[in-house]
């Protein structure tokens, strides 16, 4: 189906492909294309199951919910394919200018084939593929040898490539030998958060701990061995001893019951909470007294920043891109990965020095609002997709 070719500055339609996940890369997606949306673009995102970031939304984005058909001779649903399929009748259906890829497996390489078969059906109004790298997808999985020569040839097929920090660009370029001749540029573009939604003011009729007395620390992620949850709960320990202080974790995942366990070991009983998985996000950071991050590995700390929009200072390891984020001393303090002396004493400092926290608190809020605002970030994604677009077509 032929479709008419598109002014300069005309409305773009645009494909998202990403993770379901309350990880930061299913999250980025998610506001992205509502964003995206929201400013008058035509957004389509494709994914095996409804982010919940987008589920929660009333925004104009059409989900395209791909699982593919279970078979006896698949291990496991092939998604990826089934994803590729569906972005493939969407643009023939519709004609997709962009397809912007988070992660780079599987999503850059569902990108590419579908993007492969519009080049057969039409090379004019094939669409163009940028793909976000996110952090495990370079440091991890796409690292993995099983991975590597895939994850190496998506990432220079693509038409533009993205990271959301420049330490995980830094680590791109290395890892996959991007410099030279074939050469890939990597664009940094930093994460962004709706500083409206995530505000001080989101707490102030609730506390997180409201029925416990001393300051209150936060903490929220998937649980994975990478976010260090257990090295937390020591570090906490060792900050307030037996000062009244509370921890509230939010989230879920593999090591949550060892955490549970050490805290019975260590006799925190109820001064540590598991709320579990949470959507009312700036209601629990807001009213916190410090925001606590405990990575071994970080691209970026989106949570730590949800946190700074929230005016409340971080506590944090200094784990990759998080130093890009949170200023030590400024809109919070940071210490080496494997100092839990260090972290304890940073941690305490701010817990029971309401006017230190408070200040450094406000920083954040400002920082989080001058550098990391929703529609700057957007901006220069629909700027990065308009010179994508002005190249060249693809040879027919």
């Amino acid at each position: 189906m032929s479709t008419p070719p598109r002014s300069p500055d005309s409305p773009l339609r645009i494909g998202v492909l990403c993770h379901p996940t309350y990880g930061g890369s299913g999250v980025v997606a998610s506001e992205l294309a509502l964003s995206l949306a929201e400013i008058g673009h035509e957004v389509h995102l494709f994914s095996h199951e409804v982010p919940p970031r987008l589920a929660r939304s009333p925004g104009r984005v059409l989900m395209h919910r791909a699982q593919g058909v279970p078979y006896p001779l698949f291990h496991a649903t092939p998604h990826d394919i089934a994803i590729t399929s569906a972005i493939l009748d969407i643009h023939r259906a519709h004609g997709l200018d962009v397809l912007h890829a988070h992660y780079a497996l599987p999503h850059a390489v569902s990108a590419f084939l579908a993007r492969a078969a519009a080049l057969a059906d039409d090379p004019a109004r094939a669409p163009r593929v940028v793909t976000t790298l996110h952090g495990t997808d370079i440091t991890l999985v796409g690292n993995d040898p099983s991975y590597a020569p895939l994850t190496q040839f998506v990432i220079r097929a693509s038409d533009a490539v993205t990271a959301v920090s420049h330490w995980l660009a830094k680590e791109t370029a290395e890892k996959f030998g991007l410099g030279g001749a074939r050469g890939c540029a990597v664009e940094v573009i930093h994460n962004f958060v709706d500083t409206e939604w995530f505000s001080p003011e989101a707490g102030a009729a609730r506390h997180p701990c409201s029925l416990r007395t001393g300051p209150t620390a936060v903490h929220v992620s998937n649980f994975r061995a990478v976010k260090r949850t257990p090295w937390l709960v020591r570090a906490f320990a060792k900050a307030v001893g037996e000062r009244p202080a509370n921890l509230v974790l939010v989230g879920d995942g593999p090591d949550l019951p060892a955490c549970r366990e050490l805290v019975r070991e260590l006799g925190l009983g109820e001064r540590v909470t598991f709320l579990g998985e949470r959507d009312a996000l700036p209601e629990l950071l807001a009213p916190a007294c410090v925001f606590v991050l405990t990575s071994s590995s970080e691209s970026f700390g989106l949570s730590a920043l949800e946190a700074m929009s929230c005016g409340t200072p971080v506590v944090a390891t200094r784990a990759g891109g998080v130093g890009e984020v949170v200023e030590h001393g400024v809109s919070g303090l940071l210490c080496e990965i494997d100092d839990l002396d260090g972290f304890a004493a940073n941690l305490a400092a701010l817990l029971f020095d309401p006017a230190r926290a408070r200040s450094m608190g406000e920083t954040a809020r400002r920082q989080a609002v001058e550098r990391f605002s929703r529609e700057r970030v957007v901006e220069r994604y629909v700027d990065l997709y308009r010179r994508v677009l002005a190249r060249a077509p693809y040879p027919g």
